[in-house]
């Protein structure tokens, strides 16, 4: 890992309509539009989407790198991220970002280990720790068959 800070920079550019298109260096092009719950075409990422995605994506990276130094072996992780977006005292904000993930591990993983594991993950998450929001997660571990 570099020394801290780390900066990131992104551009994007927009008309009066249409796309906004969502860009950095080395990185893919990417249009967004409003999503249909403040009147958008709906079918593109918006910034609602792409901050609960950022969520789940900074948990799954998070949980990777904890499993890696904790020398857990896993098969596959899915999460699901729900974001609630809510207006109090006339500010629209996300007031709550819920996870719910399971993890797959071979036969013989400590299950109580593993969960231990996806709690750290979603408490270093850095993205997370950036947002004012509550947060909860819940996690199932499946074993596979021998």
């Amino acid at each position: 890992m570099h020394p801290f800070p780390h900066q990131y920079k992104i551009r994007i550019g927009a008309t009066a309509d249409g796309e906004v298109t969502l860009g950095g260096e080395g990185l893919p092009d990417m249009q967004s539009m409003p999503p249909p719950e403040f009147d958008g075409p709906g079918g593109y990422w918006s910034p609602e989407t792409l901050l609960v995605a950022a969520v789940a994506d900074c948990f799954a990276l998070s949980f990777r790198s904890v499993a890696r130094a904790s020398r857990l072996e896993w098969n596959e992780l899915t999460a699901e991220v729900h974001g609630l977006l809510e207006r109090k005292d006339g500010v629209s904000r996300f007031t709550r970002f819920e996870t719910h993930a399971e993890l797959v591990v071979p036969a013989g993983t400590d299950p109580a280990r593993a969960r231990s594991l996806m709690e750290k993950a979603e408490k270093i998450c850095l993205i997370s720790n950036s947002l004012s929001a509550e947060r909860h997660l819940t996690c199932e571990v499946i074993e596979e068959e021998p």
